[in-house]
């Protein structure tokens, strides 16, 4: 039962354990439920016996059942109250469990993974599919499991007391559950279509949120709220259709369901002409049949519910069950020499991205990644780092393949600056401070100073302290980005990675920034894409990637002299550095 629970319902060992202990005790209470109801009937019983003058028959006096009632409310309640702990407390802790699972799961995924995947679904997948869970199992899951066993024992005990009357009851819960059951291929379509398309809307909006400005530059904004509207139709028109359907089904069930009081009237009626019962046995199969069918409706209500649970619980599997990135923690490389090695890698299976590509980037030297776009620089660099898996091949570093290394232990060697800055709404000095959480405030000035952010945050309101919006939304293109390449001169790692690191800067600041990081990679491990030429010169080494393959590899003088592909680019640049001067 417990490696059900785990599967069925992503739990922990220890949450299956804290489900199953809340299915008892909320069995245990249903029961208790009962007694109240039991002596009732006792009562009842001993009132009819001293109307027939029957009254050495009598249970006891009104005494009896003023103690037994109030042990039976003092029962109830201690059981109600460890009921609610293992139904709500634990299960909310479970919850917190989850969701830290979660987050564990995606701390060990790919860095890459973050940039192909949307980030409004992995915090909806958290977020709002932990909490729907979350309430389901505190509030139905463990009720469903005991009304089931509940139903059951009644059941049982009912039969054993005059099989026929418990037929009479019965004979509708199969029925009813076998309609349900049916639709169940049904729901699970119908749940699993509602989910994606309000997921897509999430998606859209993220989308439109992000890109608010291209949208607006090119007057496209009717176009997306087109879009939108299309989609929140769609969704509109399986809501419907879902809960007409739904609903249908289970008002279906529901009046199945109604047709047992009317059996057991029958039935019990004929039964009682012809002297099979008595009077009281059949006031209490009526007392108990206008009862019993509540927790069954409940059950189908939940049941109903489960089957929604069921998609976002399978997302959640599919999430946990996402290859992840593992290694050694402990790894003290004697040097930081980078070799690729007939690395081979695809983004989609199929399509080639990189084939064969071996090189070594030296520490103490400068590799320059140059290309056309889309050839592979990029991804090289970040495969350096180990933010993917390669398909073939080996990686090493300091002569230790970095797929045995785990990520978080290998990215404190690197400093990485893309082009692509992001920042935190937050102040300016804890935005460098990122770079290295325990420098101090003078640390983290002159890391600024270095990449020349100086010049602005003084002149910000409240200088370092300054809060930058999302995203530094505050700031320029490249203020942004030199506060990027703070944050890496901060780190001060001995393995440096720049892709187009100057690119937003004007030609005065890119000169600036040139010499503070002449300063930082003095002895380092430097991997550095650019298409300025200019950047490039002062390279130790040029590796030209084209189709991610490797076309030329040497010192920027050699491959000018090859009058190659490099060769080519560089004169390409100077021909349009000349049409614009002119």
């Amino acid at each position: 039962m417990l490696n059900y629970f785990q599967n069925a319902f992503a739990m922990s060992e220890k949450g299956a354990k804290n489900l199953m202990n809340a299915i008892i005790l909320s069995t245990i209470m249903n029961i208790s439920f009962m007694l109240p109801m039991i002596f009732g009937f006792q009562f009842l019983d001993q009132s009819m016996r001293v109307m027939l003058n029957d009254s050495a028959s009598a249970i006891g006096s009104i005494s009896y059942y003023a103690v037994m009632s109030v042990a039976s409310l003092v029962v109830m309640f201690v059981i109600a109250y460890f009921q609610y702990d293992s139904t709500y407390t634990r299960i909310y802790e479970e919850s917190a469990k989850r969701r830290i699972s979660l987050a564990e799961t995606l701390r060990k995924l790919p860095l890459a993974f973050f940039g192909k995947k949307d980030i409004a679904d992995l915090s909806a997948t958290i977020m709002e599919d932990a909490t729907q869970i979350e309430q389901l199992f505190s509030h139905a899951v463990p009720q469903i499991f005991a009304a089931g066993i509940t139903l059951v024992m009644m059941a049982v005990m009912m039969f054993i007391y005059n099989w026929r009357l418990a037929l009479a009851v019965f004979w509708v819960v199969p029925v009813a559950f076998l309609v349900f059951y049916l639709s169940r291929k049904f729901q699970n379509k119908t749940h699993k279509e509602v989910y994606d398309i309000k997921r897509d809307i999430s998606d859209n909006i993220q989308e439109t949120l992000d890109s608010v400005h291209e949208i607006k530059s090119y007057n496209r904004e009717d176009d997306y709220r087109q879009i939108l509207d299309d989609k929140l139709d769609s969704y509109e028109a399986y809501l419907i259709k879902s809960e007409l359907l739904l609903g249908a089904f289970v008002n279906f069930a529901y009046t199945i369901l109604k047709l047992g009081l009317p059996s057991v009237m029958l039935v019990g009626g004929a039964l009682l002409i012809r002297g099979e019962v008595s009077v009281f046995a059949y006031l209490v199969f009526l007392v108990i049949t206008a009862r019993v069918y509540n927790p069954i409706m409940e059950i189908v209500d939940n049941l109903a519910l489960l089957l929604f649970l069921n998609v976002r619980i399978n997302r959640m599997k599919e999430m946990d069950n996402m290859p992840r990135q593992e290694g050694r923690t402990e790894f003290s490389p004697k040097h930081y020499d980078i070799v690729f090695k007939n690395v081979d890698f695809s983004y989609i299976d199929g399509i080639q991205t990189l084939n064969k590509v071996s090189f070594t980037a030296k520490q103490g030297e400068v590799t320059a990644l140059v290309g056309p776009s889309g050839g592979g620089k990029s991804t090289v660099a970040k495969l350096a780092a180990r933010f993917w898996d390669i398909d073939r091949g080996k990686i090493t570093l300091g002569g230790e393949d970095i797929a045995g290394i785990d990520p978080e232990t290998l990215m404190q060697y690197y400093s990485i600056v893309f082009q692509d800055v992001t920042l935190f709404n937050t102040s300016v000095m804890e935005n460098i401070r990122l770079g290295k959480k325990d420098a101090t405030d003078e640390a983290v000035k002159e890391a600024a100073r270095l990449a020349r952010c100086d010049e602005f945050i003084n002149k910000l309101p409240d200088g370092y302290n300054t809060l930058i919006g999302e995203n530094g939304e505050r700031l320029s293109g490249g203020e942004r980005q030199r506060i990027s390449i703070a944050r890496a001169m901060l780190k001060d790692a001995p393995i440096i990675l720049l892709d187009e690191a100057t690119a937003s800067l004007d030609a005065e600041n890119e000169s600036k920034i040139q010499s503070a990081l002449s300063e930082l990679v003095k002895n380092k491990t430097v991997l550095i894409i650019a298409h300025r030429m200019r950047t490039v010169s002062g390279a130790d080494k040029v590796i030209v990637i084209k189709d991610g393959r490797i076309k030329e590899i040497g010192s920027p003088s050699d491959l000018k002299r090859q009058n190659g592909i490099f060769a080519g680019m560089l004169r390409t640049q100077l021909q349009d550095v000349s049409k614009i001067m002119a």
